[in-house]
């Protein structure tokens, strides 16, 4: 079983912020939307590339390469040119900090 990865404490990830953090060697993205956490890989399903400086917009970010946009509740890819989910991570809160890990391979 993965350990949980410390990414910040809840007051240096307020609403609307996010930080990326390497669980495993594994990019992972945090974000803050109005006080729940969600976490994805830090990676384009279409070509590979980062998301994390992509806009968010609601429940959605976008790539900022080629436009694919992705639910960060689920990973699922809402439109073209992406079309395979990108891996959701579980998130959580001990003693004030927020927390992620990397159970794929437990």
């Amino acid at each position: 079983m993965s350990d949980w990865v410390d990414v910040a404490a809840v007051e240096e990830l307020p609403p609307g912020s996010r930080r990326v953090v390497d669980v495993d060697g594994v990019q992972i993205l945090v974000v803050n939307l109005d006080g729940e956490y969600f976490a994805l890989e830090d990676v384009c399903t279409h070509d590979g590339t980062p998301i994390d400086e992509g806009d968010v917009h609601g429940d959605q970010i976008t790539c900022p390469r080629h436009g694919a946009r992705f639910c960060l509740r689920t990973g699922m890819a809402l439109c073209a040119p992406a079309y395979e989910p990108i891996p959701t991570f579980p998130v959580r809160i001990s003693a004030g900090t927020v927390q992620v890990r990397d159970p794929r391979f437990d």
